[in-house]
């Protein structure tokens, strides 16, 4: 069986171009992944905002923090830090130790009001993310747009984060 190759597509302009490169990640991923139906990480109908409430409330419990990702379904690189929050070190730094909750922002007119509280500067580009206490309290938030290149951040440098931020 043939693992996975890296798919790097340079020059794509917009949401087109995300989508294709989406569909070539999910190939590449996924031989028997269809082109026309990539993953949706992001629920169209979600409510965020209860999705955090509620997730605060198990956090509390289970000795959590939360974590936000911000983005959206045509965005290449949501894909990319969502697939590498479930692998490997990560994926079991995120299980232990965070919530994960999903904020979509759509083309940039979702969840606003929730960019605001949670300083998402969603002008730098998508992923962003937010820590949480299990209080609530905002204890990171990519201003910076650290995650917004997530196809070229190191593992270990993922891991590194939630090692920073993890809760205990």
């Amino acid at each position: 069986m043939n693992s996975p190759q890296a798919v790097m597509i340079t020059g794509a302009a917009g949401n087109l171009g995300q989508a294709v490169a989406l569909c070539l990640y999910e190939m590449a991923r996924d031989p028997k992944a269809s082109l026309a139906k990539p993953t949706k990480i992001y629920s169209a109908n979600a409510d965020a905002n209860q999705e955090i409430q509620q997730a605060l409330k198990l956090a509390v419990s289970q000795k959590k923090r939360l974590l936000l990702v911000f983005g959206a379904n045509w965005c290449y690189d949501c894909h990319v830090l969502e697939r590498a929050l479930h692998e490997g070190a990560a994926g079991k730094l995120v299980s232990e130790s965070f919530l994960l909750v999903h904020v979509d922002i759509g083309e940039g007119e979702k969840n606003p009001a929730l960019v605001k509280t949670y300083r998402i500067p969603i002008e730098k580009g998508v992923p962003a993310v937010a820590v949480l206490g299990s209080d609530g309290k905002l204890l990171f938030s990519s201003g910076d747009g650290e995650f917004e290149s997530a196809r070229t951040m190191f593992k270990k440098d993922l891991v590194a984060f939630l090692q920073r931020w993890k809760a205990g």
